[in-house]
């Protein structure tokens, strides 16, 4: 077996230390040795100790004698300097790895230690001064998000397989579950494409080799920000929706709790270049969503997004702005202000590592974000290529309420949520109790029923407006006449007919009973003018 530290050449304490660690890490391969020598080699690694010290340690740990004289302070020198790499190769035996292998794969310093610790309990933040501690988990995923891109499914699968922790260690020894490997291929070859795991391997031991995750979390943690991960108190289950495609983790910003503002919550999304039309439907319908005790979660974009928001705001409910780039990076830049009135009243959230800057592609992964964490979506407007349909196709795939909001039909900017509500994607919505009812609770969260005004004559009978159809608007008819007109008999008409006097419809002429004029302040003021019958300008001439 190849030792675990590098050649030492040259000096007779180089090559003195070189003897000693070789029968030290001799030794771990005794399963009989190796808690013993793991915890000599721990303690060596933490402070100076002298050469015969480290001899009787780790030579009596090996089996081997120790009647070798101490040589100085050269050696004792060589040896303090090569004890951190004994421990390092007692820990990598104990994981099975080779004493060298997970540092030339890895990264070199303390952003190794970083990473390796991933997979060994709590690792402390490295700035002096300063006692914050960050979970194994959480470093592990905070890693895995500088390897891979948001939603990536591949890296989501294997998460899901082997466990975060275990995925990191997996990539810096550039050997991947075998099994994970066999299942990746033939899913591949069912698509008709191509599964490389070497070449995936390298990209991902390259992208870890120059992570720093202790740097990610303290930069994401710093001002009030924080870093959530499946299975913590704050973390919204229906994100477990997106199976594979669920994110890594989720960095954080503002006051609210993510996963209470997400229990009753609407996602609204529509165009950047927004009509006034368009800005203010979106800001009415937010701010009555608001004030019903529901969260609207939006992209902080331009136009409907930040309509969106500004709504929400007026309200009591808060609002969740996602954006495509870390979560420390404001994007767009004209919308500072914004952010610190969400952050105030709501939370600012992504899924990308601080400092990360947007691109088209994570701008159409985090759209699935806003329809999951959302009970349903409503698209405002939104033209035939809008961003807003790909956030609206993934509600539909993850069987979420979609609601679309008509506007003009010579508009291009609602052309596309004229297309969703004709092919029967999207429920016409109009106003917030719409919305409401849509996305509330069965039966419950009803919107009110939806009439016209209350007109007098809508008080009158059946018979009775049968009756006053039959009375002419200009020349007079008798009783008989409108009888027949009405269809009853001349009793009913004579009794409907005075109710129609003393109520004001009608007047009575010498020929017999007319419509009141709808000028005569006698008249039900709500009475719309009546179209004169067929007929009449003739019988009036004669």
């Amino acid at each position: 077996m190849a030792t675990g530290a590098a050649s030492f050449t040259g000096t007779r304490a180089e090559k003195e230390a070189e003897r000693i660690i070789g029968a030290a890490t001799a030794a771990v391969e005794n399963v009989s040795v190796v808690p013993a020598m793991r915890m000599e080699v721990r303690r060596f690694a933490r402070a100076p100790v002298k050469v015969g010290e480290i001899h009787r340690a780790t030579m009596g740990a090996a089996g081997v004698p120790a009647g070798e004289a101490e040589r100085g302070t050269e050696e004792e020198a060589a040896l303090h300097d090569a004890a951190p790499r004994i421990a390092r190769h007692s820990e990598n035996s104990r994981d099975g790895r080779d004493g060298d292998g997970g540092d030339r794969d890895g990264p070199t310093g303390r952003e190794s230690a970083d990473i390796g610790d991933a997979g060994r309990g709590t690792t402390e933040k490295s700035r002096p001064g300063q006692g914050r501690r960050h979970s194994e988990e959480a470093v592990a995923r905070a890693a895995l998000m500088r390897v891979s891109e948001s939603g990536d499914q591949v890296m989501g699968r294997l998460v899901e397989t082997c466990g975060a922790i275990e995925t990191v260690k997996q990539i810096r020894r550039r050997c991947l579950f075998r099994g994970f490997i066999e299942a990746e291929t033939a899913r591949a070859q069912g698509r008709g494409r191509c599964f490389d795991a070497e070449k995936t391997l390298d990209v991902w031991a390259a992208r870890i080799s120059a992570a720093n995750p202790i740097r990610d979390l303290d930069t994401g943690e710093g001002g009030g920000g924080r870093f959530i991960v499946p299975g913590d108190p704050e973390w919204p289950t229906q994100l477990d929706d997106l199976a594979e495609g669920r994110p890594l983790g989720l960095w954080l910003h503002g006051s609210a709790d993510l996963r209470f503002s997400c229990l009753r919550s609407v996602g609204m999304v529509g165009s950047r270049a927004a009509t006034a039309y368009g800005t203010h439907i979106a800001a009415d319908i937010s701010a009555g969503l608001s004030d019903s005790g529901w969260g609207v979660i939006s992209g902080g974009a331009y136009g409907i997004d930040a309509a969106a928001h500004r709504g929400a705001l007026s309200g009591e409910a808060p609002t969740v702005a996602v954006l495509a780039c870390g979560a420390d990076f404001c994007y767009p830049s004209g919308h500072h202000e914004l952010f610190a009135a969400v952050r105030h009243h709501g939370l600012v959230i992504s899924e990308c590592p601080p400092g990360v800057r947007p691109t088209r592609a994570r701008f159409l992964v985090r759209n699935r974000l806003i329809a999951a964490l959302s009970r349903g979506t409503l698209v405002v407007e939104a033209a035939l290529r809008s961003g807003a349909l790909n956030t609206a196709a993934h509600a539909s795939t993850l069987q979420r309420h979609l609601g679309a909001v008509p506007g003009p039909i010579t508009s291009a900017n609602s052309a596309g949520c004229h297309k969703l509500i004709r092919e029967g994607k999207a429920i016409c919505i109009t106003s917030a109790p719409e919305m409401i009812e849509l996305v509330g609770t069965f039966g419950e969260d009803l919107a009110p029923e939806q009439r016209g005004p209350l007109l007098p004559r809508d008080a009158l009978s059946p018979t009775t407006q049968s009756v006053l159809d039959a009375v002419p608007a200009r020349s007079g008819a008798g009783p008989a006449t409108i009888a027949i007109q009405a269809g009853v008999d001349i009793p009913t008409a004579l009794s409907c007919l005075g109710h129609l006097a003393a109520g004001g419809y009608i007047q009575r002429v010498p020929q017999g009973w007319r419509l009141r004029p709808i000028k005569d302040p006698r008249c039900p003021s709500s009475v719309p003018p009546q179209q004169d019958e067929p007929g009449t300008a003739d019988r009036d001439e004669r």
